[in-house]
C-alpha cells in the first residue's frame, strides 16, 4: 500500500471504458467504504448515502439510462447512443453517491454537498491505494429527475457522482497536472 503523500502524488483517474473485473470483493468494498465515509461534516449530519450497482441491476439500471437518453434527444447520434448503451457494462461495480440534504440544520446546503464530494473523492482515492483504478462521472443522468426517481432518491437527495471501480485494463498514462507556481497567492491584508 502506498504511503498517504504518494497516494495523493500519484492517483489518477481510470476511463471507466478500460475497467473490469476483478473489482473490489465484499470484504475489501467494506474496508473501502468504511474509510471513504470517514470525512470532514459539518454537524455531523451524515449529508450522504451510498448505492452499489453491481452484475445484472447494473446493467439494467444502465440500459434505462440509455434508453432515458435517447428520449431526451430523439436525434442523438447513434455513436453517442451507443456510448449510453454500454456505458455501464465495463467496470465491475458503480458506487453511486448521493448527497442527503438537512435543509432545517443550519448547516449550508454546498458544505453538506462538499461533504458528500469528499466521500466521492475518498472512494478514488481508497479504490487506488488498493490497487484498483477508478472513475467519477456525472453527465446528464446526475442532474435528471427521472434517473433520481430510478434510484429511488428523496426530494432532499441529489446524486453527486457515479463512481466506477474495477481492475484497469491497460497502463494509465497521467494527464498533466496544473502547476502550482500559477495557482497560489499569499494574501498580505
Amino acid at each position: 500500500m502506498l504511503d498517504a503523500l504518494s497516494l495523493l502524488q500519484q492517483r489518477h483517474s481510470a476511463p471507466s471504458r478500460q475497467l473490469s473485473e476483478p473489482g473490489p470483493d465484499a470484504a475489501t468494498l467494506r474496508t473501502l467504504l468504511e474509510a471513504a465515509i470517514r470525512v470532514p461534516d459539518h454537524g455531523k449530519l451524515v449529508p450522504f448515502r451510498l448505492i452499489s450497482l453491481r452484475g445484472e441491476a447494473k446493467l439494467k439500471f444502465g440500459a434505462s439510462l440509455a434508453e432515458r437518453a435517447i428520449r431526451r434527444d430523439p436525434d442523438l447520434p447513434e455513436s453517442k447512443r451507443e456510448k449510453e448503451r454500454f456505458r455501464y457494462t465495463f467496470a465491475p461495480l458503480v458506487m453511486v453517491v448521493i448527497a442527503r440534504i438537512d435543509h432545517d440544520s443550519g448547516i449550508p446546503e454546498i458544505e453538506q454537498k462538499l461533504c458528500a464530494g469528499n466521500v466521492a473523492y475518498n472512494i478514488l482515492q481508497g479504490a487506488y491505494a488498493l490497487g484498483f483504478g477508478a472513475q467519477w462521472l456525472t453527465g446528464w443522468a446526475a442532474y435528471d429527475g427521472e434517473v433520481a426517481a430510478l434510484l429511488g432518491l428523496a426530494k432532499n437527495e441529489c446524486v453527486i457522482g457515479f463512481v466506477h471501480i474495477g481492475t484497469p485494463q491497460a497502463d494509465i498514462p497521467d494527464r498533466d497536472r496544473p502547476a502550482l507556481d500559477g495557482l497560489l497567492t499569499e494574501w498580505m491584508g
